[in-house]
């Protein structure tokens, strides 16, 4: 399984011939790897509807046939559009044939560009045997210890940008929690509110926690 990061919270993770891609913000991106018009998807996956996370959705899953997993609400507004979803809830998983993914609670606030209010969720993925756990956009909370719970979280996708998710600091914090192997920092340099330090923050929680951290520059890609 390879996981290439696209650059904001967007990733693209494959497994020969699934290409299943989450948070798909390129087109405005200031920061992307890659144009919407040239990606693949098998599966587009959501962790909510802020413009800078739905992003190139809709375009790419016309085009690709890609089937989008997000929240009931989203999910509704999105196939209202003519795009095949699945539609569950907090806690709910859906399966299909490259594995699965679980939508998991995220502290944040969401409404669509086109004004649908909904629940934002991390995102419990199992693909090729690997478990990635992409947080999504969240303040630290304490129930980031029970998301994995049963298993082991081979890679977390963690936000470290401040102003909108955790800081750097408090993503420590929450890698303790969470308890993965490996780490990969998201949603920051983006923009100016939520430039960081990805290394301080690497240097940090090797120091504090268990976990090893792999910093990407958007366009790397990554084997767990």
């Amino acid at each position: 399984m390879e996981l290439r990061y696209l650059g904001h919270s967007a990733f693209a993770l494959t497994d020969g011939g699934t290409t299943v891609l989450v948070d798909p913000f390129l087109t405005g991106n200031p920061r992307a790897a890659a144009s919407a018009d040239e990606l693949e998807a098998t599966t587009i996956l959501l962790t909510h509807g802020h413009g800078d996370h739905l992003g190139d959705t809709v375009a790419i899953a016309k085009r690709t046939g890609a089937t989008v997993v997000a929240i009931v609400e989203l999910a509704n507004e999105i196939g209202g559009q003519g795009v095949d979803v699945r539609d569950p809830n907090l806690g709910g998983t859906e399966t299909f044939d490259w594995g699965s993914v679980k939508l998991v609670p995220a502290w944040h606030t969401a409404v669509s560009p086109s004004g649908t209010a909904h629940t934002p969720a991390g995102l419990l993925i199992e693909l090729a045997g690997t478990t990635i756990y992409h947080v999504g956009d969240t303040c630290l909370f304490s129930d980031l210890q029970l998301v994995g719970r049963g298993r082991e979280i081979d890679v977390a996708l963690v936000p470290i940008g401040g102003h909108y998710t955790m800081d750097r600091h408090d993503a420590v914090d929450a890698v303790r929690l969470i308890g993965a192997k490996t780490v990969v920092p998201i949603h920051y340099d983006t923009f100016p509110p939520i430039e960081t330090d990805a290394q301080a923050f690497k240097a940090d929680v090797e120091a504090q926690t268990s976990s090893s951290v792999v910093v990407l520059a958007p366009g790397e890609s990554w084997s767990p």
